[in-house]
């Protein structure tokens, strides 16, 4: 009969410190995710592009059977040919702003957080994507992963398309490691004072009337399907953030709004939250209010002749930012009798924001 023989008779057994040591450190997998960019600015891609972007049922909640045929059939073709003049406008010698910014963010995010870590990037449609970039941790043979979808306020149609989208991905890996998610950061300490930094070094420049926090819209429904306790009323609801409307993306805007104003020093008859980029023309139902490009018509006629644009739901150079704020806006504030309309540029890949990307990686 086989017995133990006690460690103090033979060999000394390790101390739990000792076995601890035979485990080699593990390297965690950081997933970055932006929303996505054509791989040229020439029809055929963009129409790729829009095609993958329009016929998500997140973006788009009507059912497969319309959202399809609809879509891919109508809206897209005739809307192509118009946005790839857009992106060409836009695209520069690196190409799509969004994708090498988004690049060069991973590349400085990897270098601050070293080598304990594995830092990936993708797009949600079209390329890099989050498949190659999901593939890229998986054979790194990471311990876990931290998914940072680079959308500042929870939307179901960015956020949430992100995380199902990865979900999707990971349930036909044999071996799944833990993956958790950054849901949101719009209130995020180092996002709100990167913001604020970016915004003050333009009001060093000159005297500015008023500031608008202008968001990328999304329909009042899609809000409303996130509110199992029907608390939101699309009002003075959204002047504060608590656990009945976390989630709610109107809510978090004005709560952005109002810490990176509060690091600014503006009181808030000094600045206006809007939202843009609305499919009102395609959608009846009505998106977020109040509409920036109709805000920003009514304040010349108040006097207010020089504007500071924020858009701190996007983190990077894009076409909601740089054209359509930038450029778009811009001209009809102009036409309407504004003199000066200045776009903070986006945080992109700013050292302090590569800083705060990485406390937020670190801390999950």
């Amino acid at each position: 009969m086989n017995t133990l023989t006690p460690a103090s008779d033979t060999a000394a057994a390790p101390t739990p410190a000792a076995a601890a040591a035979t485990i080699t450190a593990r390297r965690i997998g950081v997933l970055l995710v932006n929303l996505g960019t054509p791989d040229s600015p020439n029809t055929p891609d963009v129409r790729r592009y829009l095609n993958e972007f329009l016929t998500d049922g997140r973006v788009v909640d009507m059912p497969a059977a319309i959202r399809y045929p609809l879509f891919q059939g109508l809206v897209v073709p005739l809307r192509a040919p118009k946005s790839a003049k857009i992106y060409k406008e836009l695209w520069t010698e690196r190409g799509s702003p969004l994708l090498f910014h988004g690049l060069d963010l991973q590349k400085k995010v990897q270098a601050e957080l070293g080598e304990g870590y594995v830092v990936a990037f993708g797009m949600r449609y079209q390329n890099p994507g989050v498949e190659k970039a999901l593939e890229e941790l998986r054979t790194a043979n990471v311990e876990r992963i931290i998914v940072l979808p680079l959308f500042p306020q929870y939307a179901s149609a960015s956020t949430g398309s992100v995380q199902e989208k990865v979900m999707e991905i990971v349930k036909e890996w044999w071996i799944v490691p833990s993956i958790s998610f950054i849901s949101q950061f719009g209130t995020e300490p180092g996002f709100i004072a990167t913001i604020a930094a970016r915004g003050r070094a333009e009001m060093e420049k000159q005297h500015y009337d008023h500031i608008v926090f202008s968001y990328h819209g999304i329909p009042e429904r899609h809000v409303k399907k996130g509110d199992p306790t029907n608390y939101c009323r699309f009002g003075s609801c959204c002047d504060t953030l608590t656990d009945q409307n976390q989630y709610c993306y109107r809510a978090q805007c004005f709560a952005t709004s109002r810490l990176v104003a509060a690091e600014l020093g503006l009181a808030p008859e000094q600045y206006t939250v809007a939202f843009q980029s609305r499919l009102q023309s395609r959608l009846r139902d009505p998106w977020l209010q109040p509409y920036t490009d109709e805000a920003l018509k009514e304040m010349p006629a108040k006097g207010i002749k020089h504007v500071l644009a924020f858009s701190p739901a996007f983190v990077a150079d894009c076409l909601e930012t740089t054209i359509e704020v930038g450029e778009e806006f811009k001209e009809l504030f102009e036409e309407s009798g504004g003199e000066h309309w200045q776009l903070v540029p986006s945080l992109n890949s700013e050292p302090q924001w590569v800083e705060a990307v990485a406390t937020m990686v670190r801390r999950s």
